[in-house]
This record gives structure tokens, C-alpha cells and sequence, in this order.
């Protein structure tokens, strides 16, 4: 397997979401919008500015988005989290400090038994992430 990507769908603030993950934790970011798209003539125009697809690149980490919600409406669950392994202790504390303002920090950063630093949260728009730092072996 190459690698996992998280697509997370969004109700009309996709833009808003991804611009958050953006100065949370870095990277490019590209939008579509549905009037961009050649779906746009069989779209109403109230969607035009919706996000069709967002994509969001730091190094190998991508995180993916949109606002095309199906027909049974977007339903939050808890079967979706984010992973961020990090690469410093300074790093995950960052990112942990970023993604947690506006939300729940469901257990913050602590040391633990497996000798990595970890803790999870719950950001503002209501999706789960486990933020992981793995120290080196001694």
C-alpha cells in the first residue's frame, strides 16, 4: 500500500475548513470550486462557490476535501480521524496548539507507555484528530 489519505466531506465550508488546516499545519493548498468544473451548467448557481474538491499537500501528508455531500446529507460520525506523526516534539506540541483552538481537546499531549508523545482532539468543525510523536530509541 502507498499511503492513506483522509477525505473529509464538508456542508458548504469546505473553503473555510481547509484554509483552518492550512495555518495549522502548512502546506499548498488547491480548491475547485463547482463553477470551475465542467459540472457547473448541471449544478444549480446557489453551489457555484462550493469546494468540488480541495486538496491539501505538506511533504507526504494529504488531506482532501469537498462540499458534494450525497443524498442522505452529511452525517458526522466518529469512524474518521486524522493521524499527524510528527517528526519533532516541538512540532506535534504546534500543530496540537493550532487544531485544538475552537474545539475539544479530547486528551491532551502526554507521554506514554509505547515512548511517544500523543493526544487527540476534536477540532471546530467537528473532525477527530490523534497527533503522535515517537521518540528514538536510546
Amino acid at each position: 500500500m502507498k499511503q492513506i489519505n483522509a477525505y473529509l466531506t464538508f456542508n458548504g465550508n469546505c473553503r473555510e475548513a481547509m484554509n483552518f488546516y492550512k495555518e495549522c499545519i502548512g502546506g499548498e493548498l488547491l480548491l475547485q470550486t463547482i463553477g470551475e468544473s465542467p459540472m457547473a451548467a448541471h449544478m444549480p448557481a446557489v453551489l457555484k462557490d462550493n469546494i468540488l474538491h480541495a486538496t491539501l499537500t505538506n511533504g507526504s501528508t494529504v488531506l482532501m476535501g469537498s462540499d458534494m455531500v450525497n443524498d442522505k446529507g452529511l452525517v458526522k460520525g466518529n469512524n474518521v480521524s486524522m493521524v499527524l506523526d510528527c517528526m519533532s516534539i516541538e512540532e506535534v506540541r504546534d500543530y496540537y496548539d493550532k487544531l485544538v483552538v475552537g474545539g475539544t481537546a479530547d486528551h491532551p499531549l502526554e507521554e506514554t507507555f509505547w515512548g511517544a508523545t500523543f493526544g487527540d482532539l476534536t477540532d471546530k468543525y467537528g473532525n477527530h484528530w490523534l497527533l503522535n510523536f515517537t521518540k528514538e530509541k536510546q
